[in-house]
């Protein structure tokens, strides 16, 4: 289907998984355009979900061309369920969602994407969630004519990408004193760590999906992460991106045993700790995760000139003993007349999940806290 949404401008909402597989390189450069993008808006990412996760029939990519260059793309799969949906490709799995908008030429791919969406919004509500503040999508919702509804998505958390003697000024005194006393413990039993390359990205893998079964082991842990379809996503895009240099892999070694291994992504200023897997061995000497590991990725960070790096979606309990910022995901609703009562439908769920949230948090504790 193709219509001229402004002069120069042409839309197409592309449901042919190959023609998805083959965007690879136009999808790549807009990619680079879109100043808001992170790592889970790359081809790598997406079409490797799309290959474990997606089904025949529900993708829906809206794509917009100016002079035949791919300048907007609103990457969506129709939901199953008995009410039309169209979502983010992407899943759970995914932290931050979001299309993509060539700076270039964004009001118009922003207005172009909106008239596209509007067509779509006859039968499916739009609903695009875990947005992060600052992403594409603000200017689509901007430019929606019909129903549309802001709420709030899950919390992150997020502290700069300092070196570890300033990130230590920034604590009170008695928990930087902690944290030095931390680092003294790993110095002492000798854990290292190095990045690993590309070629070696695949191995390092299933050493830290290895480990990230064997520490959970017993206790409740994140479903998805365990399933053979999961694992193959990771293998796809990590080692793709591992070539980019926007997912780093990393290895700590003790008396050259590999006891952990964790996956970061990172796009231009933003920085995010994805996935780690920790021998048990290695805590029960007492060693603190979360500080060889957060010390490991700023070494990295600081000379590449990353600003942020995000403990991404959750709040356990580690992640406040570092004072982070935190930045709170958006949803957003977009709906016609016919489909209003779907939007409607949408907030009174949001509103009724987030209050059985509050009530659970009373009862439970997080889980995979480092």
């Amino acid at each position: 289907m193709t219509t001229a949404s402004a002069p120069a401008l042409s839309v197409e909402v592309c449901t042919d998984e190959e023609t998805f597989a083959g965007l690879a390189g136009e999808w790549e450069r807009l990619y680079r355009a879109c100043p808001s993008a992170t790592t889970f808006q790359s081809h790598a990412w997406l079409h490797s979900w799309w290959l474990s996760y997606g089904k025949p029939g529900r993708l829906r990519l809206v794509l917009v061309r100016a002079h035949g260059d791919l300048v907007a793309v609103a990457p969506l799969m129709r939901l199953p369920g008995p009410l039309p949906v169209l979502a983010p490709i992407g899943g759970a799995v995914t932290d931050f969602c979001d299309v993509l908008l060539d700076e270039t030429a964004a009001e118009q791919g922003a207005a172009a994407l909106a008239d596209a969406l509007a067509g779509l919004a006859r039968t499916a509500l739009i609903d695009f969630r875990e947005v992060r503040p600052g992403s594409a999508v603000e200017r689509v919702y901007a430019a929606w004519h019909g129903p549309r509804r802001l709420l709030s998505d899950s919390v992150c958390l997020q502290i700069p990408a300092l070196p570890m003697e300033q990130l230590t000024k920034r604590l009170p005194r008695r928990r930087a004193q902690l944290v030095r006393n931390k680092q003294n413990k790993l110095r002492k039993l000798g854990v290292e760590w190095r990045t690993v390359g590309h070629l070696e990205a695949g191995t390092a893998l299933r050493r830290l999906l290895e480990l990230h079964r064997l520490q959970w082991k017993g206790r409740r842990v994140t479903g998805e992460h365990l399933r053979p379809r999961f694992h193959d996503h990771l293998f796809r895009s990590v080692v793709a991106l591992a070539r980019s240099g926007e997912a780093v892999v990393r290895e700590y070694r003790l008396q050259d045993e590999v006891v952990a291994v964790d996956l970061n992504f990172r796009a231009r200023e933003l920085a995010g700790l994805y996935l780690y897997g920790i021998h048990p061995g290695l805590l029960e000497r007492k060693a603190d995760a979360a500080t060889m590991m957060i010390s490991a990725a700023v070494d990295d960070l600081v000379p590449d000139g990353v600003a942020v790096l995000s403990f991404l979606r959750g709040m356990e309990p580690y992640k406040y003993r570092w004072v982070p910022e935190t930045v709170v995901n958006q949803r957003f609703l977009l709906a016609r007349r016919r489909t209003a009562p779907l939007l409607a439908a949408a907030v009174c769920g949001a509103a009724a999940r987030d209050c059985a949230k509050r009530l659970l948090s009373r009862t439970t504790a997080p889980a995979e806290s480092a």
